[in-house]
Protein backbone atom coordinates (compact mmCIF):
# COMPACT_ATOMS: atom_id res chain seq x y z
CA UNK A 1 0.00 0.00 0.00
CA UNK A 2 1.34 3.60 -0.72
CA UNK A 3 0.77 5.98 1.74
CA UNK A 4 -0.49 9.34 -0.17
CA UNK A 5 0.33 13.02 2.14
CA UNK A 6 -1.74 15.53 1.49
CA UNK A 7 -0.88 18.52 0.04
CA UNK A 8 -3.90 20.28 2.03
CA UNK A 9 -1.99 21.92 5.17
CA UNK A 10 -3.51 23.92 8.14
CA UNK A 11 -2.01 26.97 6.98
CA UNK A 12 -3.13 26.99 3.45
CA UNK A 13 -6.75 25.63 4.57
CA UNK A 14 -6.61 29.26 6.74
CA UNK A 15 -5.07 31.01 4.29
CA UNK A 16 -8.14 30.25 1.55
CA UNK A 17 -10.48 30.93 4.05
CA UNK A 18 -9.04 34.15 4.97
CA UNK A 19 -9.27 34.96 1.56
CA UNK A 20 -12.60 34.09 1.11
CA UNK A 21 -14.26 35.64 3.69
CA UNK A 22 -12.17 39.18 2.58
CA UNK A 23 -13.51 38.72 -0.82
CA UNK A 24 -16.79 38.25 0.72
CA UNK A 25 -16.70 41.55 2.75
CA UNK A 26 -15.47 43.01 -0.42
CA UNK A 27 -18.55 42.26 -2.78
CA UNK A 28 -21.05 43.18 0.22
CA UNK A 29 -19.65 46.40 0.43
CA UNK A 30 -18.95 47.32 -2.85
CA UNK A 31 -22.20 47.93 -4.24
CA UNK A 32 -23.06 50.52 -1.75
CA UNK A 33 -19.93 52.11 -2.57
CA UNK A 34 -20.58 52.13 -6.55
CA UNK A 35 -23.65 53.45 -6.03
CA UNK A 36 -22.75 56.77 -3.92
CA UNK A 37 -22.31 59.50 -5.81
CA UNK A 38 -20.55 62.69 -4.56
CA UNK A 39 -22.56 65.76 -4.87
CA UNK A 40 -20.66 68.65 -7.18
CA UNK A 41 -20.53 72.13 -6.28
CA UNK A 42 -22.62 74.28 -8.95
CA UNK A 43 -20.01 75.96 -11.25
CA UNK A 44 -19.39 79.13 -11.14
CA UNK A 45 -18.50 81.05 -14.40
CA UNK A 46 -14.66 82.84 -14.44
CA UNK A 47 -15.14 86.62 -14.13
CA UNK A 48 -14.14 88.24 -16.97
CA UNK A 49 -11.71 90.81 -15.85
CA UNK A 50 -9.59 88.20 -14.20
CA UNK A 51 -9.22 87.90 -10.52
CA UNK A 52 -11.31 84.69 -9.59
CA UNK A 53 -11.46 84.77 -5.69
CA UNK A 54 -14.69 84.67 -4.20
CA UNK A 55 -15.83 84.55 -0.47
CA UNK A 56 -16.99 81.21 0.17
CA UNK A 57 -18.31 79.26 2.70
CA UNK A 58 -15.13 77.60 3.24
CA UNK A 59 -13.05 80.31 3.11
CA UNK A 60 -15.20 82.59 5.84
CA UNK A 61 -14.69 79.07 8.22
CA UNK A 62 -11.04 79.44 7.99
CA UNK A 63 -11.20 83.06 8.79
CA UNK A 64 -13.22 82.32 11.74
CA UNK A 65 -10.62 80.10 12.82
CA UNK A 66 -7.94 82.67 13.12
CA UNK A 67 -9.46 85.27 14.51
CA UNK A 68 -7.62 86.25 17.98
Amino acid sequence: MSSKTSTLSRRSLFSGAATVGAVAAATAVLPGVVSQVAPSAPVTPKPTRGGGYTLSEHVQQYYKTTRV
